[in-house]
């Protein structure tokens, strides 16, 4: 196996040239934390096997564009897998500030589950694979579907495609910029979830603070038997009267978010 390994290693080598074969797997190494991390991209619901399928064939496109003008590229080990680490950082510090959006989105589900009383029962998430309750997992297939109807891949692929002009092959980027950006993107992910849920959540605190009043005028009336039924209601009607405002917020924040990830990318 090793020998024929080698020998394909070399007669690719030949085919294509050596500084060619080299930004192929440079230009893989940034685009692969995006099948990973970045929504749609990294979904369970695309086979594994799709997915690698994508990322060469995005590598195959986007690699003779960025190295069109660039400097000779280093062949020893050491320059190599320096320039590998950094392709891998920078795929996936870009690829976080946008997996933070849709975080925020499931975050802001959570919320709502546990205010209405949804999280006593659970499902897998079909995005992420992870077990999640009701509310989440719908609030995920939205954005998902927001993502898809507002064009996000493209804008994703557009996103990375710009960075080589931030971050070149042979350039790196600023360590402290890039970690400064990864925490303020996990910090946004609570304040965007109380965004994203906080009318409703505002609804359902009236909603329980009325029938606090109402159980102290009416003692006999049993408050967890009408209470309940009445916050599904409330929040179900009010999770889909906000929509339009998710799907204009998603559509605003992944604008935001690949400024930012560009901005964090600056060359040090």
């Amino acid at each position: 196996m090793g020998p024929q390994l080698q020998s394909s290693a070399q007669v690719l080598i030949a085919e294509f040239g050596e500084q060619r074969v080299l930004a192929f797997f440079l230009v893989l190494a940034r685009l692969s934390p995006l099948f990973l991390l970045a929504p749609l991209f990294s979904s369970k619901m695309v086979p594994g096997r799709v997915r690698g399928i994508l990322a060469v064939g995005l590598a195959i496109g986007l690699s003779p564009v960025v190295t069109a003008g660039h400097a000779h590229l280093p062949t020893d080990v050491m320059g190599i897998g320096s320039l590998m680490t950094k392709e891998l950082l920078v795929g996936a510090a870009f690829a976080y500030a946008l997996a933070a959006t849709f975080s925020a989105l499931a975050v802001a589900g959570s919320f709502l589950d546990t205010s209405i009383g949804f999280s006593y029962g659970g499902l897998v998430d079909p995005v992420n694979g992870n077990q999640s309750s009701v509310l989440s997992s719908a609030y995920s297939m939205i954005g998902l579907l927001v993502f898809i109807a507002i064009g996000g891949d493209a804008w994703v692929i557009r996103g990375l495609a710009r960075t080589y002009d931030v971050v070149g092959l042979t350039d790196y980027p600023s360590l402290g910029r890039m970690v400064a950006g990864a925490g303020a993107a996990f910090g946004q992910v609570f304040a965007s979830a109380i965004e994203v849920a906080g009318p409703v959540l505002l609804a359902l605190t009236l909603t329980d603070a009325a029938f606090g009043v109402v159980s102290r005028v009416v003692p006999n009336l049993n408050v967890f038997q009408v209470g309940l039924p009445a916050k599904v209601v409330v929040g179900i009607l009010l999770v889909g009267a906000t929509m339009p405002f998710v799907a204009g917020w998603l559509g605003n924040q992944l604008q935001t978010d690949v400024g930012a990830a560009l901005q964090t990318l600056k060359v040090g």
